[in-house]
């Protein structure tokens, strides 16, 4: 009979590694749409990505038998409200700056996210994982640079967002084994589907021709993201996965060149390395670390 425990250990990813990258491609498919329909409102498109995740979360909490309400109302409405503005302003970067420009600007998040565990969870960062997160940070610097198309607004505003976004990881965090992770995440859109829906009502332009098609992509490849990530952060401590979040830099860079024509320069290839470099030994550090753990736990 195989010992699944020990097949369970040899695995280079984790349940919540894994989550997080899934998630992580899903959310810059997501923002190749966003990119497509920039001629209309930020906030209209995350009325409409919200209104659509309310309703796949409707029906998998349904299917779940899970509560749609939840036991921790003020936990999930500030997780809303956060997620929905590092959301809203996101959108606005993506449609004024080039995509792999506004991805690295957020892709700070993990940093903040760290920084704001230890005093939120009271989880500790080794001094080894803060080197890791300087080389991905120097890649991510490294490549915003040589972007000269970046004014100093939307810095401002993709700085905001990657602040909102790590606020919102944190809380995702704190609910865990509280809440079903729908649940996290229907609270979110339904936050962003009230705001969304205000500001519509004053500024409404309607979509035409393929935007609707644009808008339902959105909505689908964002819900599959935040169902990973909330997966992930609810598997893993915070400080562990959210630095995954760094690999969707590839993404950007290429969809960027690929789809848009945003050339970037030989030294945005540096940063990337970087940035690739650092996750990885993060992720090699981190399993070792529950290696280590799980053997001291069992010791004695």
């Amino acid at each position: 009979m195989p010992n699944t425990t020990t097949e369970s250990g040899t695995k280079f990813f984790s349940d919540g590694v894994r989550a997080m990258f899934l998630s992580t491609l899903a959310f810059a498919l997501a923002n190749v749409f966003v990119k497509q329909v920039a001629h209309l409102p930020a906030m209209e498109i995350v009325f409409f990505r919200c209104a659509f995740g309310v309703i796949f979360c409707y029906v998998g909490l349904r299917k779940a038998n899970a509560s749609l309400k939840g036991s921790n109302r003020k936990l999930l409405l500030m997780r809303g409200l956060f997620g929905t503005t590092a959301l809203y302003l996101f959108f606005v970067t993506v449609q004024n700056i080039p995509l792999a420009s506004a991805m690295t600007i957020q892709y700070l998040s993990p940093i903040f996210t760290a920084i704001i565990a230890i005093f939120l969870l009271k989880e500790s960062v080794k001094a080894a994982q803060w080197i890791f997160y300087a080389i991905s940070f120097a890649g991510v610097l490294f490549i915003g640079q040589f972007d000269l198309r970046v004014s100093p607004f939307y810095l401002a505003l993709g700085i905001a967002s990657a602040f909102g976004s790590g606020v919102a990881y944190n809380l995702v965090r704190t609910l865990r084994e509280r809440e079903h992770p729908l649940t996290v995440v229907l609270h979110f859109q339904l936050v962003g589907l009230i705001a969304g829906f205000v500001f519509t009502v004053f500024n409404w332009r309607t979509p035409g021709g393929w935007d609707w098609l644009y808008l339902f992509l959105i909505g689908v490849f964002s819900q599959l993201g935040q169902i990973f990530l909330t997966s992930a952060l609810q598997k893993e401590r915070a400080a562990s996965v959210a630095i995954v979040n760094y690999t969707g830099l590839i993404y950007g860079l290429l969809i960027g060149w690929l789809v848009f024509g945003e050339a970037q320069p030989i030294e945005s290839l540096a940063g990337m390395i970087l940035v690739v470099v650092g996750v990885v030994l993060s992720v090699i550090y981190s399993k070792r670390r529950r290696d280590v753990e799980s053997i001291e736990s069992t010791a004695g």
